[in-house]
């Protein structure tokens, strides 16, 4: 006598995994307003942990110290200026919008003699500045003011309420601490959480992921914070009005990969045009410097977590930014490392001897048993 089978009930496991998407959807929605804080913290975390750990061996072991001064570092070297940059840039929105309107007004003045003789780009810079001085700069200004408001308007509609950004960068620290404390217990965590999704090549996954994440934070933070100071150091130098303002504006360019030059060159334009040539020219060769020095840095701080395509960060930055609005500037570029590492690594699981070997002419020889010895 053979035993009934049991009927296959396709409801049970159908409701199971309904109710699993739902729960870590409504876990996911109470979380949302912590999620740009818990992503800051954890890129700031994952790009300093060499640096605890140093300082942690440094205290004798002890891990509080060491929680403590990384937790003053990062609000003194990460929120303090970020935050001083937005406010900066929020308090001078309106100055902001006047200065694209009085662009209305300017005059430019003959360029000088010897612009023509700088080597390669002399003449051609020559004859556009004394086309804009013939002409007037009245239709160039009222093409560019229009930008200067509208980048104005967009900036402060993309950060919100300034009080909310700063209780985020607060929450980020914070967050920073706890992290920082039981970084162990975290990464543990996360290599068994992908050790449960695909075995040892999860596992590898998250390490790859940390690796990602720790060359985006190195590349683009510390890149725009020494472009951002090294270009504000030398506009106070060279007697540039508002440069604390515009300091912030490059800082922000230069997280956005857009670069300090956009700030630099004008105020370059700014001085020679209003006869200031000695400190126009030291700008100038401060602005060749400072402008490339992003070629040289973010290359060896990105290779000091993981062999990244600087093409990658780049589209990282900007599509993050269009997609997250400002988290996405950090969050663009690490999503696409990720998804770069983890396809890399995955691809090069195939062995090697993998299509090195020639195809069989013909049906028959793929078939044909090896010749005996």
């Amino acid at each position: 006598m053979t035993p009934v089978e049991k009927p296959f009930e396709m409801a049970r496991p159908t409701l199971a995994v309904l109710f699993l998407c739902v729960l870590i959807a409504a876990s996911l929605w109470i979380l949302r307003p912590f999620l740009p804080a818990l992503i800051w913290a954890t890129m700031v975390v994952v790009a300093t942990w060499p640096l605890m750990l140093s300082l942690q061996r440094r205290f004798g072991n002890r891990r509080v110290p060491a929680v403590v001064f990384m937790t003053l570092l990062v609000l003194l070297g990460l929120v303090v200026p970020l935050s001083v940059a937005i406010a900066t840039i929020v308090s001078n929105a309106d100055q902001i919008v006047e200065w694209g309107k009085s662009l209305n007004g300017l005059r430019v003045n003959a360029p000088p003699a010897w612009i023509g003789e700088v080597p390669f780009v002399g003449p051609r810079l020559q004859q556009a500045w004394q086309q804009v001085a013939a002409t007037g700069s009245t239709e160039l200004a009222a093409k560019v003011a229009p930008y200067a408001a509208n980048l104005t308007r967009w900036f402060v509609s993309e950060i919100g309420s300034f009080g909310l950004v700063f209780v985020q960068f607060l929450l980020t620290v914070a967050l920073s601490a706890v992290l920082y404390s039981s970084g162990e217990k975290a990464a543990t965590g996360m290599r068994r959480f992908g050790y449960r999704l695909s075995g040892e090549r999860g596992e590898s996954a998250v390490i790859l992921a940390g690796q990602a994440a720790r060359a985006v934070a190195l590349g683009v933070g510390v890149t725009a914070i020494v472009q951002s100071l090294l270009g504000g150091i030398g506009l106070a130098i060279a007697g540039v009005p508002f440069a604390p303002v515009l300091t912030a504006v490059m800082f922000m360019f230069c997280i956005a990969q857009l670069g300090p030059t956009l700030v630099l060159a004008p105020a370059v334009f700014w001085l020679y045009w209003g006869d200031e040539t000695g400190w126009a020219t030291f700008l100038l060769v401060w602005t060749i410097f400072v402008g490339t020095l992003d070629n040289f840095l973010r290359p060896v701080l990105i290779k000091q977590g993981a062999d990244l395509p600087l093409l990658l960060i780049l589209a990282g930055v900007i599509g993050g930014m269009l997609a997250f609005g400002l988290v996405g500037l950090f969050v663009g570029p690490v999503v696409l490392a990720i998804g770069y590492t983890l396809l890399e690594a995955w691809i090069s699981e195939i062995p090697r001897d993998i299509g090195r070997t020639s195809p069989p002419r013909s049906v028959a020889d793929a078939t044909d048993e090896p010749p005996a010895p």
